[in-house]
């Protein structure tokens, strides 16, 4: 690694490996409901065991085995769920079934509250972070995008946390804050004024209100992150917390 960057070649390397992941998956034949169809009767069927295994009267591809695997995780569960999955997972890709972006749409617009139902945190931190390149409005790409960056960065500060051996609900103590300067010529933030939380996670929160598409889901996640113990918003509010108790104990 290049001593003075982080990642070496910059944004050519970059690029290139991020085109490497996206490498379309190999199709014999698409196998998706039709854009317009009546998706209804999938919110009632249970995806069997037998997904999860090769299906002889169907070609071996990528997407045969990715679709096996994704299975896994959806045995038991509606075949609405499945497909939401399935939909993700091409829509990451380069190159998608040409009604994907349409069907994932739908499947949002019209069955939200089934599919919140169905979907634990991860599938449905996925499945709005999809919107950020196939949503129908340009609120549902905004909203999409924004939460794609802010659950993306909060991936990587939560992990490399871990490595400091504390719970993810255990604020730091507050006389141990190191004297050092923030990346970027950033200015520290601040307990008592400081707002980047708030400024951070209510546009994005009241923007996602404004589109009944993708509203159900966002409000459903910024209140799970509300909920959550163990981010570093509910530390800070810890912190915050633990100060103004201190100093109103010296008065």
């Amino acid at each position: 690694m290049d001593d003075d960057l982080t990642y070496s070649g910059g944004l050519p390397a970059l690029q290139d490996r991020f085109e490497r992941r996206r490498a379309p998956f190999e199709w014999s034949d698409v196998d998706f409901p039709a854009a317009d169809a009546d998706l209804v009767p999938l919110t009632h069927q249970i995806v069997p065991e037998s997904a999860t295994r090769p299906d002889p009267g169907k070609a071996d591809t990528s997407w045969t085995r990715k679709r096996q695997q994704i299975a896994r995780e959806f045995v038991g569960k509606s075949e609405l769920a499945f497909l939401n999955a399935q939909l993700i997972s091409n829509l990451r890709k380069r190159a998608w079934p040409s009604h994907a972006p349409a069907l994932f749409c739908r499947l949002w617009a019209e069955h939200s509250e089934h599919l919140l139902q169905q979907l634990d945190l991860r599938w449905q931190v996925s499945s709005i972070q999809t919107f950020a390149d196939h949503g129908a409005t340009q609120a549902q790409r905004e909203v999409g995008s924004a939460m794609r960056m802010l659950f993306g960065i909060m991936k990587l500060y939560e992990f490399e946390r871990l490595f400091s051996g504390r719970p993810p609900d255990v604020p730091y103590p507050l006389r141990r804050k190191a004297d050092a300067e923030l990346p970027m010529e950033m200015n520290s933030f601040s307990f008592e004024a400081g707002g980047l939380d708030i400024n951070i996670l209510t546009p994005v929160w009241a923007q996602a209100k404004t589109d009944q598409t993708i509203a159900p889901l966002a409000d459903h996640l910024f209140t799970a992150l509300n909920r959550d113990p163990g981010t570093v918003f509910r530390r800070l509010a810890k912190m915050r917390e633990a100060r103004e108790a201190r100093r109103a104990a010296r008065q």
